[in-house]
């Protein structure tokens, strides 16, 4: 039986947004991000990072340093809380009239958000059921890429979160909920009558 799963954003909602990370160990988590998720490992939630990631795509750097980001992002997870991130998720590809340039990575996908590529994807490897499952994020994208698959979206005001609420960043959305942060949205999740 499907069962519910609860997504991440990266970039302002695990760790401080911190633009293109050009360095791994500029990758710095949020304040309370790891309890957060090992709350959410503790009840065996399946806790997945969906991310845009153009980094490679826009020449900034290799898609391999993307994975070494990845990799940094589980270790500290790790040895802050315990946590992990039972997959991950995301997207190199951006369009050429959204500021692709590197041929391998420069192409429209269904994997960027607010398409629902990643979700799907996830859906069919872990038999998750998206209706009942929750997406987290800092950006407009990530609440229209909720709703578009039809799960429940949450905005977090770390990172770009604040700024999508004023309407200074991308456009004003209508979260199903408003968190100040990773814990008060694990909060909330938790609160939910959900079948996990």
């Amino acid at each position: 039986m499907a069962k519910a799963a609860v997504f991440l954003d990266r970039d302002g909602v695990l760790n401080v947004e911190a633009g293109y990370i050009r360095k791994v160990e500029d990758l710095q988590l949020i304040p309370g991000a790891a309890g957060a998720v090992k709350r959410l490992n503790d009840l065996q939630i399946p806790t997945i990072l969906v991310s845009n990631q153009s980094g490679a795509a826009r020449n900034y750097y290799p898609r391999e340093h993307i994975d070494a980001l990845h990799e940094r992002l589980q270790e500290l997870l790790a040895s802050e809380g315990g946590a992990k991130l039972d997959a991950l998720y995301y997207c190199p590809y951006l369009s050429p009239g959204a500021g692709g340039i590197n041929p391998e990575f420069t192409r429209w996908s269904t994997w960027r958000k607010p398409n629902t590529g990643m979700l799907v994807a996830a859906a069919w490897e872990w038999d998750l059921d998206l209706k009942q499952s929750f997406v987290m994020g800092d950006k407009a994208t990530d609440i229209d890429m909720a709703h578009n698959a039809g799960a429940t979206g949450i905005l977090v005001q770390t990172g770009y979160g604040t700024k999508v609420l004023r309407g200074d960043y991308q456009h004003r959305v209508l979260p199903d909920y408003i968190a100040t942060d990773l814990g008060e949205a694990v909060t909330w999740i938790l609160s939910r009558r959900v079948r996990w």
